[in-house]
């Protein structure tokens, strides 16, 4: 079946929106990887180093690495400047050992959302390969982001947005079944109960401006299970690195959402699941009557006496699902 796509499928401008999306996966080698991206899109690889290869495709250019950037700079250098045989050595060794820690990453170009479907196949066949998700290891604290654009970059699309994901958090957790390894590990924390509480009032339509300060008072840092730094930085760039001062920040028309597991080598997932999730997102942000509602109740539940592991918001917010 066809990926479902939102109720909003262009931008205010009248371009088909767009999604990035990025995989972390281990068990295949970075030339395996790089080959099975350029066989399935037809497409022609072009090494950067030992550690990064770009593939041009007809829908735009893939990236396989190692999600290593100390390493990539230093293979970098050493394609310009002929290493000596020793620092050679060293960084194969550096290599080699990151191979086994480091998850390889695809990194795909801004698809259009009728494009998407095109990634089963890639997954299906990168899984028939023997790629490795975040299940494979204790250590492995793999992921799926996807960088959905918006259908407009103004203040009360974003909060509607926001919003509907601080709603839908908890059942997002539960739906991808957030592995161990990955709740432990800092990449993708909750918003704390603070700053859901500010965000999903009523009376809470900040500016822009106005809005970005809020968000890095309470979050300066990527490490968030929905990262707003980089669509942030692109209305204002300079705010956002006096703040986060981050050179991985890369500023786009985007959100940034980082919550869902990679799970590409159980026969039972797909890329369709994380996308079905992200879907309840958009349609719970583009119903704003339905979204006033859901943060009401959110709120009440937030005001409660009773512990959330006794009354869980996760399953109260399932009768506003889709």
């Amino acid at each position: 079946m066809p990926l479902s796509l939102p109720v909003h499928t262009h931008t205010a401008q009248g371009h088909e929106r767009r999604v990035g999306v990025e995989l972390e996966l281990n068990g295949l080698s970075l030339h395996t990887l790089a080959d099975i991206i350029a066989t399935t899109f037809n497409g022609q690889l072009q090494p950067v180093s030992d550690y990064e290869t770009n593939i041009t495709t007809s829908v735009g250019t893939f990236r396989a690495e190692l999600d290593f950037d100390y390493l990539k700079r230093l293979a970098r250098d050493q394609r310009q400047q002929a290493p000596s045989e020793l620092e050679q050595a060293a960084t194969e060794l550096l290599g080699s050992l990151a191979f086994q820690l480091v998850p390889l990453e695809l990194v795909s170009p801004p698809l259009a959302l009728s494009q998407l479907d095109s990634l089963t196949p890639l997954f299906s066949q990168l899984a028939q390969a023997g790629a490795k998700g975040t299940r494979h290891a204790l250590h492995y604290a793999f992921g799926l982001h996807l960088n959905p654009e918006l259908p407009n970059t103004d203040s009360r699309t974003l909060l509607r947005y926001v919003k509907a994901y601080l709603c839908l958090h908890d059942w997002l957790e539960t739906h991808e079944d957030i592995v161990a390894a990955r709740k432990m590990s800092p990449y993708i924390r909750a918003f704390s109960q603070e700053y859901r509480r500010i965000v999903i009032d009523a009376q809470y339509w900040p500016t822009l401006s106005a809005f970005s300060i809020d968000y890095l008072a309470f979050n300066p840092s990527r490490n968030r299970s929905l990262d707003l730094l980089p669509l942030l930085a692109w209305h204002d760039e300079a705010l956002v690195q006096s703040v986060v001062q981050d050179p991985k920040v890369n500023k786009r028309p985007t959100l940034h959402y980082r919550l869902p597991n990679s799970d590409i080598d159980n026969p039972h997932w797909s890329f369709a699941h994380a996308w079905q999730g992200w879907l309840q997102v958009e349609a719970l942000a583009n119903d704003e009557q339905k979204l006033a509602q859901v943060c009401q109740h959110y709120v009440a539940h937030l005001d409660q006496l009773t512990p959330d592991f006794l009354d869980p918001w996760k399953y109260k917010v399932t009768q506003w699902l889709n």
